[in-house]
């Protein structure tokens, strides 16, 4: 599932690490994929758009816990992991929901879409979009 980052805020904001992503009221964080950090942070200018994604489940189907999601939660990071950015979004899901098991991966954000193009190629995944278009942190 691709995810666009908007900034719509007035100021330039960075989007660091990876989305923290809650489907529904899960209890756990799905793990990002380190091989995707970035050589430098991401940085939103106002109206600027950036690229994360989601792996749902494994495409060989090694996942377990398998369930449907009606809604998803995204939590940006602050300035060091796992610090809270201040900014959540919540994009609406397809009505139908979005099935994910325990193999769901985030990657790191990117400034482009052709960051996330080869780790769709290496996750053999198919793309869904989600909009998400958090308010920019007050820093």
């Amino acid at each position: 599932m691709l995810l666009t980052v908007t900034n719509t805020g007035r100021r330039t904001c960075e989007l660091t690490y990876y989305p923290i992503v809650r489907f529904d009221e899960m209890q756990w964080a799905p793990q990002a994929d380190k091989d995707t950090r970035p050589q430098a942070v991401t940085t939103l200018k106002p109206g600027g758009s950036g690229y994360a994604s989601v792996r749902l489940s494994a495409a060989d189907g090694s996942g377990e816990g398998g369930t449907t999601a009606r809604r998803l939660t995204l939590m940006f990071q602050g300035m060091t992991p796992n610090s809270d950015g201040g900014a959540t979004a919540s994009p609406a899901l397809p009505t139908k929901g979005v099935y994910y098991d325990s193999s769901l991966t985030v990657p790191y954000g990117q400034q482009s879409l052709d960051g996330i193009a080869g780790w769709w190629a290496r996750q053999g995944g198919a793309v869904s979009a989600a909009s998400a278009r958090p308010r920019s942190p007050s820093r």
